[in-house]
């Protein structure tokens, strides 16, 4: 038979069905070939008779059918190279990913188009080991080239067809990773930056801060911490939005970071706190140099919306290694004496000392304990009596809030009720109040004693809750009162900061017939003119006013102003902290309605006040 009779695989060839007589190497990969494209062999014999034609049909059917599912595959590159490494096949998922055209492509070195300098010596060699001692590429994760330079991270895996044959083909199957890792990147971002301001959050700030430490350690060198808190922020969130206030932590970002120096760190660790550390700069340096740039961030207003905004901060300090030894007991003790510096006005600095830290958490212990005193039966009601003026009859009790723990001294409402306001206890005081001033008062009508009212304190957290002056309404219902036994204090500032729909539930209740009086008058805004407009049926006169008024003319003139007011706008006056008789003359010259102190009558336990009353009622005529 002629050269040109044969086949290229080297078997007879003639038109029509024939059998040929395969090796075995070349028959195992014809069978793997067909059935990976879809094809079959006839039989599994050792000469098994092909049908050439069928054969090549189904060999191109399944050539189709491959090249269109490889076409439809968006996100799945597929190339072919030769055994030179020279691209074959390009498919559309290719082009997007590498930025090449198939045109592009076709005939280029791998090495030349995709692989990245650093990798292209290696790439060559891995082909070579597989080819010529079919050591084969694992799939990995990989870094690859765009046309234009950018990285393209991919999942590579590799197929080599024709492996032991003198024209392998390697086909690379690459899934394109650019969402994994911009996920990857973004959630890494999250967990270590603040996203409004880009600075380190609070967990990376610790961890640099460690790091920093034991450099000074090394070194012995100091290292001073600034805890920063910008002064009524929420009030301007709340008046302008958030997005108002994002523009001025952004700035004062940029603002901050212009003063820092190059080893120095920052962190924003919440809504309006940033937490800085100045290694090599001792306590005493930080508050001559640091403080006073730091403190130049708010020299200028902030600019939001064409409007410039003055802000203040207030700042505390801590120092390594007096005041701690690690990153977050310094950021903590910053953050006390910060804390501490809030309370002493807006603006001021505060450097830690050890009993603001044994203070926090002797107030947190007991936040503890008062969390739990209504189930322990350790809170009580005292009623203090409000006497006439002129004839020193008991008029209404005021209930005021007691604490005895059953394992310890009373402790002084000037401190718990405060520390109920900050530890979001006070509405369930509040609650037992209502309850048990309702049931006492419901006690005593059943007694006998009808025409005392008692008052309750009310705080500004309490008014703001929607149900507080609800749940009132029904606590007096239930106990079968009528509105008017049952009066309720509130604080001026309570009333001037009030929203319309608290102004509207009280104006509700003052119609109903509730006795509303504003407590402690004079200590807060003192406009007279605000009485206009609230819904209140008394006032009540600072005792401060009524200590100092013997002696201090401005303090007479300003009670004898508010009990002329109080008096022309129809309401009833009260004078508390009466303790002496100079005291009483002055508040019965001035005609004040009620007596409260001290001169008549303290606080009373429940059985000591209702003896009292008892007493009255005997004597009554």
């Amino acid at each position: 038979m002629s050269k040109r009779e044969r086949s290229p695989c080297g078997e007879a060839a003639s038109s029509g069905r024939v059998e040929v007589h395969l090796s075995d190497r070349r028959r195992r990969f014809l069978r793997w070939l067909l059935r990976w494209r879809g094809g079959s062999v006839a039989r599994d014999s050792e000469e098994a008779p092909v049908d050439i034609a069928l054969v090549q049909r189904r060999y191109q059917e399944s050539e189709q059918r491959f090249r269109a599912l490889l076409e439809s595959l968006p996100r799945v590159a597929v190339q072919g190279y030769d055994r030179q490494r020279r691209v074959i096949y390009w498919n559309e998922a290719s082009v997007r990913l590498y930025g090449y055209s198939a045109e592009e492509a076709m005939g280029r070195l791998l090495e030349d188009l995709i692989i990245p300098g650093p990798m292209r010596q290696p790439v060559i060699e891995a082909h070579r080991a597989w080819v010529e001692q079919g050591r084969e590429i694992p799939a990995d994760e990989l870094e690859l080239r765009h046309r234009s330079g950018e990285p393209v991270p991919v999942f590579s895996h590799h197929v080599m067809l024709g492996e032991h044959t003198d024209n392998p083909l390697m086909f690379c199957v690459d899934v394109d990773l650019s969402d994994q890792k911009r996920a990857h990147r973004d959630l890494a971002f999250a967990t270590h930056f603040d996203q409004l301001t880009h600075l380190p959050n609070r967990q990376s700030f610790e961890a640099d801060l460690d790091e920093l430490l034991e450099r000074c350690r090394r070194r012995d060198e100091p290292l001073t911490v600034l805890y920063l808190d910008i002064d009524r922020f929420v009030e301007i969130n709340d008046a302008l939005g958030y997005a108002q206030g994002d523009q001025i932590l952004i700035e004062l970002t940029r603002r901050l970071r212009h003063r820092q120096r190059a080893g120095d760190l920052m962190s924003r660790v919440s809504s309006d706190e940033f937490v800085m550390a100045f290694p090599g700069v001792s306590e005493a340096e930080a508050r001559q140099s640091v403080v006073e740039r730091v403190r130049g961030a708010f020299d200028r207003p902030f600019v939001v919306d064409g409007i410039e905004r003055p802000l203040t901060a207030s700042l505390g300090l801590s120092a390594f290694p007096e005041h701690g030894m690690v990153a977050w007991e310094l950021i903590r003790n910053a953050d006390v004496a910060k804390n501490r510096a809030k309370l002493d006005g807006q603006g001021t600095l505060q450097g830690f000392q050890q009993h603001f830290h044994d203070e926090l958490v002797r107030q947190h212990r007991l936040a503890e304990r008062l969390e739990h005193a209504i189930a322990k039966h350790e809170l009580s009601l005292h009623y203090q009596p409000q006497v006439s003026a002129v004839s020193g009859r008991i008029e209404n009790l005021e209930a005021l809030l007691r604490w005895q723990p059953t394992d310890g001294e009373a402790v002084s409402p000037a401190e718990f009720i405060p520390l109920a306001e900050r530890s979001g206890l006070i509405e369930r005081l509040g609650d037992w109040v209502m309850e048990e001033a309702c049931r006492q008062q419901a006690a005593w009508r059943a007694a006998g004693v009808e025409a005392l009212r008692i008052d309750i304190n009310l705080s500004g957290r309490q008014v703001r809750a929607p149900e507080t002056l609800e749940r009132l309404e029904s606590c007096v219902a239930r106990h079968g009162l009528r509105p008017q036994d049952i009066g309720i204090e509130l604080t001026e500032n309570v009333l001037i900061e009030a929203e319309e729909g608290v102004l509207a539930r009280l104006r509700r209740l003052y119609h109903r017939g509730v006795r509303i009086a504003i407590d402690d008058f004079g200590t807060g805004y003192s406009s007279l003119s605000y009485l206009k407009h609230f819904p209140v049926t008394a006032l009540k006169i600072d005792r401060s006013f009524i200590r100092d008024a013997p002696q201090q003319p401005e303090d007479r003139a300003i009670m004898e102003a508010a009990v002329f007011i109080g008096h022309r706008l129809g309401l009833e006056v009260v004078a508390e902290g009466v303790e002496t008789v100079e005291q009483l003359a002055l508040v019965r010259e001035m005609r004040c309605d009620l007596v409260q102190g001290y001169y008549f009558h303290p606080p009373l336990p429940a059985a000591d006040a209702q003896r009292l009353l008892f007493a009255q009622l005997a004597h009554a005529p």
